[in-house]
């Protein structure tokens, strides 16, 4: 709806909208005009490149398919799932609940064990502490087949980085049925059938004593 005219009171007023409107005019024509004149400067910039490729003169045709780049997905790194099986397999393979320990651990009150070829006095200073203890698990807590293959992953782990000496609490048994120490026998089944272990004691008094065992490890690359 275009703009109420103002009520006239005078000559004065009616030239003052007289001059208003001419105004109005005057900048809709110029607006015009700048329109007209940047179309006109498109069109030929638009001629001026058609007339550059040559297509005004059928030089150049369309492409009938629109470019098309095809990007790859990048790739996963790789999971090592073959090695992770393997070291799972080689660990059930090697730590069986149903290896006879009995005539491999040394005759003494704390049925210590030594590998053949690893003489008395290894184990003798291994209960004096000649080796330190570098490192420790403890399997409080654990069910059989959670503590065995801690176990085994913590020997393999410690021998892989060196490690020497380490300690392994497997408690006295004070919890479990008939208060016999089933861990600690399993322990010492599970530790002898571990290549990595050369030797084991019951831990000195201040150390654990008979909930805990002293293992002494082959040198790493053996």
């Amino acid at each position: 709806m275009p703009p109420k005219t103002p009520a006239l009171k005078s000559l004065a007023d009616l030239k003052q909208v007289q001059r208003q409107l001419a105004e109005d005019r005057a900048r809709e024509a110029a607006e015009a005009l700048r329109q007209k004149q940047l179309e006109e400067q498109r069109l030929a910039r638009q001629n001026l490149f058609a007339r550059a490729i040559g297509a005004d003169t059928g030089a150049t045709k369309p492409l009938k398919h629109k470019p098309m780049v095809v990007l790859t997905k990048e790739r996963p790194a790789p999971v090592a799932t073959q090695f992770h099986l393997d070291e799972a397999k080689a660990l059930r393979e090697t730590i069986s609940d149903e290896f006879d320990v009995t005539t491999l651990l040394d005759a003494d009150d704390q049925m210590s064990f030594r590998r053949p070829g690893v003489g008395l006095d290894v184990t003798r200073r291994l209960r004096a502490g000649d080796w330190s203890i570098q490192r420790q698990l403890d399997l409080h807590g654990l069910r059989s087949d959670e503590a065995r293959e801690a176990l085994g992953g913590f020997i393999r782990e410690a021998h892989r980085h060196g490690v020497r000496c380490v300690r392994v609490v497997h408690g006295k048994g004070l919890g479990s049925p008939g208060k016999q120490p089933v861990l600690k026998t399993k322990a010492q089944r599970w530790l002898i059938q571990k290549k990595e272990v050369l030797a084991f004691v019951q831990a000195k008094p201040a150390e654990g004593g008979a909930g805990a065992l002293v293992v002494l490890l082959a040198p790493a690359g053996r």
